[in-house]
Parts: structure tokens; C-alpha cells; sequence
């Protein structure tokens, strides 16, 4: 009986030292775990709740989510007008008095366009087409005007990511012929390109392989169409290079806004050059030249903004952004288009958003008339909750434009 005691004893002394074992393991697991999540998770990780219910929707239905990198702004009352004849993106846009020129650019990412459609202001029709030098780039071009010739410099030669030319042209508005300027020294994407002091300045862009950032600036003497040199001569190097920024000119300043380094590239061996994508980084940089000829660092952007080279107008002193791209989603990874209208007042050095377009939407071709904000083309995003792109478009859109004081 002793015995039988002893080892009935000793049996649950053996289930109580399991059981707690047992114990020490789960909540050593579950500590592990939770530790384990802790050092994981990451604050860029959003929970993107529903917009219906959401107190912050917007009137329009399109949820700010800091996950989307949407800023906050009023809506804007927007009219849809004449579609350009055909959708477009990476094209490029000249304003001359009341008239828009947009050129070339991809129709598909097989397929870009040879051609120049042209908007008038005044009644609002679209008309005038012609085309473009069989040499020229379609894509990613350098673009400025004097007012009355169109100075067309490097960029991309056909679709996909094919390589990059070096010609140079000037188009004359009035009479729509093309004439040839000395090329540049080497070929670049997207460069920053204006008219400054006489000289047509061009600068930054990516280099051959079309994902590299160039710091390079040169400059050639210009004057009614025509150059004045034979060859382009360098100038100060710009701080940081890459592709899609806006460039402007303003009092007899030169303002360069936003960009990236990096772009997709061609895909090693692809017969077609296929894009394969590649790192970006897009970045809120604002450089100034003056009569110093010294890059000075102004007031960044509200955010990373990209894809603009063609997407400003200047109003009352003021540079006036729509749309373009920002940091990549911090969770899926995809391209993030922007969807404001920014404002950066050149008496305060200030920026501030004064307004929301229609959707999200990047190298989007702008012009302004009459104190309307106009805008054309580009690749939008694929919904109110999705600001990845998608579409290629060729819509034109217009609202009264009102800007902070």
C-alpha cells in the first residue's frame, strides 16, 4: 500500500512538472513572438480603413491616407473639356499666348507619338496638328519658349526604354517649321532645360542608361531661333542631378523644383528594350541661380514631387505644381502619384496646397488663361483608393484658379 501510495504520488509529481513545463513553453512562445513583432512591424505600415464611414473622407470620396502620402486640401470645382486628340504620357507642353503645343510622348508603352496637337484658350477646340522631325525624341524631352520659338533639346527615341538622342531643335510657332541647333555634348533624359540671360540652359536629366543621375549644366547662346555658338558651353555643375523636375525662370531667376534619381532602365538583352524597374529616390530639393551664378538651397517642396517638368505655370509671382509622384508605397512598394495642386509663392518662399485634382495623376502638361488652371494628358491613378497609375489619358480639364495670399 506504501508503494501503490508512492507511486500514485510520484505519477502526478511527473503531470504537475510537465504541466508546468508545458506552461514555460507557451508563454515563452508567446513572448517570443510578441517580442518577434515588435521588432518587425514598421510605423509605414497603414490600415487603410473604409472611406464611407471614415471622419477624414473628403467630400469627393477619396480618403487622405497617410499611406498614400495625399495631402490635405480644399476641392476644387473642376469642368471637363475637349480631350487632345490622343492620350499621352511623358509628352511635353508649350504655352504661347493663347495657344498650348503638346508634343510626342507615349501612346501606349509600345507605341509614341511623332506629332504636335495644339489647344486654343480662346474657344477652347483642339486643331492644327503637324508633325515633328523624323529624328526627334518622343519622350523625355528638354523643352523651353522665347515667346515665339520652341527650343526642343535630347531625350528619349522611341518606346519602351530605348536609348537616348542627342539633336537639338527649334521650332518657329508662327510658321511651324523646324530648323536643326547643334546637339548636346552627350544625350540625357528628362534634362532641366530654360532660357536664362540669352543662353538656353539645360541641365541634370539621367545619363545613357537612363537610370544614372547627371550633375552636368551647359549652355549655348540663342536668339530668335538661332544659335550664336557652335558648341555648348559648360556651367556650374547643378547640386543634385536626375530627370523630371520643373525648371522656371522668374525676375531673371532660375528655379529648379523636385525630380528623382534613378528611373526604370532597359532590360539587359530584351529586343524590345523592355523597362525593368529600377530604385528611385524622389526628393523635395528647390535650387535657385542668380547674379551670383551659385546654386543656393530654397524652402523643399511639401513633399517628394516628381514628374513635373511640364506640370507648372506661373501666376502672380507664384510657381503653381499639379500632380506628379512621390516615395513609393511604404507597404506594397508601387509607384504613388500625387494629387494636389501645390503653390510656392516667390515673395514668401512658401509653399502651400490650394487645391485637389480630379484624380491622382503624373506628367500631367499645364497651361493658364484667363485665371484658369488648365491640364492635359498624363497617366492617372487606378481609383480613390489605389494611387498606383494606370491609365494613359488625353483628358483636359480646367478650373478658376485661386491662389494663397
Amino acid at each position: 500500500m506504501v508503494r501503490a501510495s508512492v507511486k500514485l504520488s510520484s505519477a502526478k509529481l511527473v503531470v504537475i512538472c510537465v504541466g508546468l513545463l508545458g506552461f514555460a513553453l507557451v508563454a515563452d512562445f508567446l513572448w517570443a513572438s510578441t517580442s518577434s513583432t515588435l521588432l518587425t512591424s514598421k510605423p509605414s505600415t497603414f490600415v487603410v480603413p473604409d472611406n464611407k464611414n471614415h471622419k477624414n473622407a473628403t467630400a469627393s470620396g477619396r480618403f487622405l491616407a497617410a499611406a498614400y502620402a495625399d495631402l490635405d486640401a480644399p476641392n476644387l470645382h473642376w469642368e471637363k473639356m475637349a480631350p487632345c486628340p490622343v492620350p499621352r504620357l511623358d509628352g511635353a507642353a508649350i504655352q504661347i499666348r493663347d495657344l498650348l503645343f503638346v508634343f510626342a510622348g507615349y501612346g501606349t508603352i509600345d507605341y509614341v507619338h511623332s506629332h504636335v496637337d495644339v489647344y486654343n484658350f480662346s474657344d477652347n477646340t483642339w486643331g492644327g496638328r503637324f508633325d515633328m522631325p523624323k529624328e526627334m525624341a518622343h519622350s523625355h524631352l528638354g523643352m523651353v519658349t522665347d515667346g515665339r520659338y520652341i527650343y526642343v533639346v535630347t531625350g528619349q527615341y522611341g518606346p519602351q526604354c530605348r536609348g537616348p538622342t542627342a539633336r537639338t531643335f527649334v521650332l518657329d510657332s508662327e510658321t511651324r517649321k523646324w530648323q536643326d541647333l547643334p546637339p548636346l555634348p552627350v544625350p540625357r533624359y528628362a534634362p532641366a532645360t530654360q532660357l536664362w540671360r540669352g543662353r538656353l540652359h539645360v541641365m541634370g536629366g539621367s545619363k545613357e542608361n537612363r537610370h544614372t543621375p547627371g550633375l552636368e549644366h551647359w549652355s549655348l547662346a540663342v536668339k530668335d531661333g538661332k544659335a550664336l555658338e557652335n558648341e555648348w558651353k559648360a556651367e556650374i555643375p547643378i547640386p543634385r542631378g536626375g530627370p523630371h523636375r520643373a525648371c522656371v525662370v522668374v525676375d531673371d531667376r532660375l528655379y529648379v523644383l523636385g525630380g528623382q534619381e534613378g528611373d526604370f532602365m532597359a532590360k539587359p538583352g530584351s529586343p524590345i528594350f523592355k523597362c525593368s524597374r529600377r530604385p528611385e529616390v524622389v526628393y523635395t530639393d528647390v535650387y535657385m541661380l542668380d547674379d551670383e551664378m551659385k546654386w543656393k538651397t530654397l524652402p523643399g517642396m511639401l513633399k517628394p514631387n516628381s514628374h513635373i517638368e511640364f506640370a507648372w505655370a506661373v501666376v502672380n509671382n507664384s510657381i503653381v505644381i499639379t500632380g506628379g509622384t512621390t516615395e513609393k508605397h511604404p507597404v506594397t512598394k508601387k509607384m504613388v502619384l500625387n494629387g494636389e495642386v501645390v503653390q510656392f509663392n516667390l515673395n514668401t518662399l512658401k509653399w502651400s496646397v490650394i487645391g485637389k485634382l480630379p484624380f491622382r495623376v503624373k506628367t500631367t502638361l499645364v497651361g493658364f488663361w484667363n485665371g484658369w488652371l488648365y491640364f492635359t494628358s498624363g497617366q492617372r491613378d487606378k481609383g480613390p483608393d489605389d494611387p498606383s497609375p494606370k491609365k494613359v489619358i488625353g483628358e483636359m480639364w480646367r478650373t478658376k484658379l485661386k491662389l494663397n495670399d
